[in-house]
């Protein structure tokens, strides 16, 4: 595992606006709830004072002989015993419904914050993701603040009432226990930060052993896995990672035990002198039964108490500096610039242009694109053309405005796209990406998502469908188009309709599919739209998407030339800069890059007949 530092600690200040954040959530989501657990904590903190001071009233009756009041005091005793066992169970399912609510609001507050990310770089970084990881750990931590809390104020409510209690039979030896426990704290409160830096530490090596885990255990990779063998090379890789976390995990573990153990014998020392004290004051007639017994009592309670108050300081310090990441991204500000005043996008009428633009994905990085100069005119399609690595990609992803250029501009009928909302850029533009996503939904879901109005409208799905060419594999499935697409899951709750999977080639038209539900959009961008099709597959599509394109405008990716050569604009881009433009005839008559790769592709189509009859 890399190492790398761990995050600044929060200060004081800003944990306690967390704090502020996490008891607002917490109060927004279950009031009657909390409401409810704090009384029955009230309850629970009391129930231990009343039960010594009646242990002690009943004892010094036994010893004093007035046996009148000993059934009033037994029944008083049964009551409050009662009362505790009930405030305890009440307590826990208080508890749990308030962790329940908490995780839910918390849960739907930081995706949302997730959601509101309009740009790629936040998902591109691993830090976010580590952090991404932590703050839905942290899911529960603002309703555990609740129980923290009520278990500081129940223990400081037993401290009172014991420490008053003490007091009046050894204030000095009050002052002792109270004092005892202030290292505690200290002690503990700085184990919890290096216990948090521990956890941000290890964070990749975490998600790396999740990694190996999730290879070793679905099915897109259990082909390669089990034909290359890799499945112990993969397992030791995943035991590497786990045991490197582990190793952080225990170190910190060994850290812990050793110094809680000291203050536990600590502890212990200091109520053994006091019960050495407390036998020896009783010998002498100095203290009764019943001041024995709640001497005990008080300072088992004083001690029981304040370790639960330091435990519980030491967990909401922990819990807060967890949930700071939370805090973190749901307060964060756009990835992406926000328009002040958001300009208003026409349709397109004029073109798109991509002036002196340059791009870098961040400071330290290559440039991806140097100075590209292009248009894009409306109604025509452009073809980007070139090797692995020239920025076709890259320029996709700008003129999505999933990153903005780092230096120029693009510009749509001469509107700048950094001056127009991400989400209304979007509605303009439909896509087919190389990296589709394939969604463990039904079919019917997994065409619907190209636009969300076509949810309840079963024509214009299968409309989409018969125009990819998938409509009758959909119709042929178990169950249509409510078929679900996944072996992972089942329709219903009895596990008894199970799913269905694709070949590449059948998903490829699916999310061909969800680009038809876009028809209608100004912009589409076809980012190798057949890659995963066989030759007549591949004819039929791009036969299909021709007409799709007629008259609209669009870019074109594709490293098989003969699917571009009828674009209006075929654009070779190397090393982050246009080196060629043109037509397919135009770029061949100039015997360039782009007449280069297409003679490399058409030769290996066409077989060279010897003048003896023999194929070479």
């Amino acid at each position: 595992m890399t190492s790398r530092g761990p995050e600044a600690t929060p200060t004081p200040r800003v944990l306690a606006g967390c704090a502020l954040r996490a008891a607002g959530m917490v109060w927004r989501s279950a009031p009657v709830h909390v409401l409810g657990y704090l009384a029955v904590t009230l309850v629970g903190a009391a129930a231990p004072i009343a039960l010594a001071w009646l242990t002690k009233a009943v004892l010094d009756g036994l010893a004093q002989g007035r046996t009148t009041i000993l059934l009033g005091l037994a029944v008083t005793l049964a009551a409050v015993t009662t009362a505790a066992v009930a405030a305890t169970h009440a307590a826990q399912y208080l508890r749990a419904e308030v962790d329940r609510r908490t995780a839910l609001r918390s849960k739907d507050e930081l995706f949302a914050a997730v959601t509101r990310f309009t740009g790629l770089a936040p998902f591109e970084s691993p830090a976010f993701l580590d952090r991404l990881r932590l703050a839905q750990q942290s899911a529960t931590n603002p309703g555990r603040l609740v129980d923290t809390a009520a278990s500081a104020a129940r223990s400081a409510m037993t401290v009172a009432g014991f420490v008053g209690s003490l007091a009046l039979i050894s204030p000095a030896f009050t002052v002792l226990v109270l004092l005892s426990a202030l290292p505690a704290l200290l002690i503990e409160l700085r184990l919890s930060r290096q216990r948090v830096a521990m956890l941000w530490r290890i964070g990749p090596a975490e998600r790396r052993e999740m990694f190996y885990a999730q290879l070793m255990s679905t099915a897109d990779a259990a082909k390669e896995i089990r034909l290359f063998d890799l499945g112990a090379f993969l397992r030791l890789r995943m035991l590497a990672e786990l045991r490197t976390a582990n190793a952080a995990r225990r170190r910190m573990d060994r850290r812990e035990f050793f110094v809680q153990a000291s203050l536990s014998a600590t502890s212990a020392i200091v109520a053994g002198v006091g019960l050495v004290w407390t036998i020896i004051a009783a010998g002498r007639g100095q203290l009764s039964v019943g001041d024995v017994s709640m001497f005990v009592a008080a300072v088992a309670g004083v001690q029981a108490a304040l370790n639960v108050m330091v435990s519980a300081g030491v967990m909401a310090y922990e819990q807060l500096l967890t949930f700071h990441h939370h805090v973190t991204i749901v307060t964060a500000g756009p990835d992406l610039p926000a328009p002040r005043d958001p300009a208003s996008l026409a349709p397109l009428r004029r073109g798109i242009e991509l002036r002196d633009v340059w791009f870098r994905y961040g400071e330290d990085h290559p440039w991806v694109l140097r100075g590209v100069d292009l248009f894009i005119p409306h109604g025509r399609t452009v073809a980007l053309v070139g090797r692995n690595g020239g920025g076709k990609s890259t320029l996709v992803k700008l003129l999505c405005r999933f990153y903005d250029p780092t230096r120029g501009a693009i510009l749509w009928d001469g509107v700048d796209l950094r001056d127009v909302a991400p989400e209304t850029l979007r509605a303009r533009i439909g896509a087919v990406f190389q990296d589709f996503v394939t969604y463990e939904m039904t079919a019917a879901d997994n065409i619907a998502l190209g636009d969300q109005d076509a949810t309840q409208d079963q024509s214009r799905v299968e409309r989409a469908a018969q125009d990819a060419g998938v409509h009758d594999t959909v119709a042929a499935l178990p169950y249509g188009y409510r078929t679900l697409l996944s072996r992972g899951f089942t329709l219903d709750e009895e596990g008894e309709e199970e799913g269905v999977l694709l070949s590449g080639g059948q998903w490829q038209r699916v999310a061909l599919a969800r680009a038809f539900l876009r028809r209608d959009r100004d912009l589409m961008i076809l980012d190798e739209p057949s890659s995963g099709l066989d030759p007549e597959a591949e004819y039929e599509v791009h036969s299909r998407l021709a007409s799709l394109r007629s008259g609209r405008t669009s870019v074109v990716i594709s490293h098989r030339l003969g699917a571009v050569r009828d674009a209006d604009r075929i654009v070779v881009l190397a090393d982050g800069v246009v080196t060629e433009e043109g037509t397919h005839a135009e770029l061949l008559a100039d015997g360039g890059t782009y007449a280069r790769l297409f003679t490399r592709q058409a030769t290996g189509y066409r077989d060279e007949v010897h003048p003896t009859g023999a194929v070479r």
